[in-house]
């Protein structure tokens, strides 16, 4: 019997229409309802002819049984997540030539029916690049190691001539170390590009997958009884935008930081006028039963320093108090003067940072083993550390697994 869910004409041929992704809809027993021109193409059929088959011809034969097990308990679940954490997806074309993708799943109900829609992206193009940039990264090694073989047989030549200017001698092994010292830095360097180029590319590609998909999804949701449900992916898109916001701002903080200009600009403002600016902003992103408590009517102090830079520093903060505590749960924003200083505490009831972990929250691109599945880049922390430092200030935490976390953060009352 065929199934009711391509009967929605309007709303899927927007949807198919609009995106440049794969998109496939599988129901409760994986049979494929609907497949856009994107996703037939990109698995080699013609039109029409994946509908109302099972999902597993896509899919590699060795994967099909595990792959039925994670696909009922996701349907369970019923939650949006990135197929295939941690692990190399591959699809089958219909010549049977395997493709790497990268997936994203939401789930959803229409008609007491339950759905999975699946955004499949094409990732082979990335991969090749990926493998591109290895072997220049390698080459590069090579290059090292010949440069400062040379170096090093120049070195000897010069010791077997038995030359008594020593003060020569230590200058050339001075300009060997700045030689080598520079080629591990530009390495360095070509790591960290890659790496970045990398984050971005999934940091950016995996919100706005989920918000073309969020607001295709909430036009369909047009009568009076249907808002909530509109209104559910309207906040979705709403906290995806604000997320990539802050990852904009981390990123223009990072360039201002290593690029060593004069970054700071110095001003009066209200520090009742920053809590709620900042408060405010937080509550967009707020989960569930989630609740930040402050005060209110605090003290309204005159601060003299970089108004952005300490808003940025307390956001990042509590984004983080939201982002890793469950829902239904408290997260504190204290408030309290030290002589010369202000101090803000920063008190979430989340998951916590494991004790092995602690040591190295503060680098740059670092995640704990606990946030690895979660969107994040791993330097808003290495930021807030580097800009208190550059204020006078100082930032410290305590925390506990699976019982939370306290941040808390000293800056001068006046900087000059």
């Amino acid at each position: 019997m065929q199934d009711n869910f391509i009967d929605n004409k309007n709303v899927f041929n927007l949807l198919f229409q609009a995106a440049s992704e794969g998109i496939i809809v599988v129901n409760s027993k994986q049979i494929v309802v609907a497949a856009n021109k994107a996703a037939q193409e990109m698995f080699g059929y013609e039109e029409g002819e994946i509908i109302n088959q099972h999902l597993d011809m896509l899919i590699p034969k060795e994967y099909h049984h595990k792959h039925h097990n994670h696909f009922n308990k996701f349907l369970d679940k019923s939650e949006k997540r990135q197929m295939g954490h941690g692990r190399d997806l591959h699809g089958v074309k219909k010549n049977g030539t395997l493709f790497p993708v990268e997936a994203g799943l939401n789930p959803f109900s229409l008609d007491g029916n339950d759905y999975v829609m699946s955004l499949v992206i094409d990732i082979t193009v990335r991969k090749e690049t990926q493998k591109q940039i290895k072997e220049l990264n390698a080459r590069l090694e090579d290059k090292i190691k010949v440069r400062t073989q040379e170096l090093s047989d120049s070195v000897e030549e010069l010791q077997k001539l038995n030359l008594d200017l020593e003060d020569e001698i230590r200058r050339r092994k001075q300009a060997e170390k700045k030689i080598k010292d520079a080629l591990q830095k530009e390495k360095e360097l070509n790591e960290l590009k890659t790496k970045f180029l990398s984050l971005v590319s999934h940091e950016f590609k995996t919100p706005l997958s989920g918000i073309l998909t969020s607001a295709t999804l909430a036009e369909k949701y047009t009568r009076e009884e249907q808002q909530e449900k509109r209104e559910k992916h309207l906040v979705t898109i709403r906290n995806k935008v604000h997320y990539l916001n802050n990852i904009l701002n981390d990123f223009l903080s990072i360039e201002r930081l290593d690029s060593g200009r004069g970054q700071y600009k110095f001003s009066n403002f209200s520090l009742k006028r920053l809590i709620n600016e900042v408060v405010y902003n937080a509550n967009v992103t707020l989960k569930d039963g989630q609740e930040i408590i402050y005060p209110k009517e605090i003290e309204d102090v005159q601060l003299y320093m970089d108004e952005k830079i300490l808003e940025l520093i307390l956001s990042n903060l509590l984004g983080n108090a939201i982002k890793y505590s469950p829902e239904d749960t408290l997260i504190n924003f204290k408030i309290d003067f030290e002589n010369e200083f202000i101090v803000f505490k920063i008190e979430d009831q989340g998951r916590g940072i494991p004790q092995k972990d602690q040591k190295h929250i503060f680098e740059r691109y670092f995640r704990a083993e606990n946030a690895l599945l979660d969107q994040g880049t791993g330097i808003g922390l290495n930021i807030a550390r580097t800009h208190l430092e550059n204020l006078g200030g100082t930032i410290s935490f305590e925390s506990k697994e699976n019982e939370g976390t306290e941040f808390t953060i000293k800056v001068p009352l006046k900087k000059s």
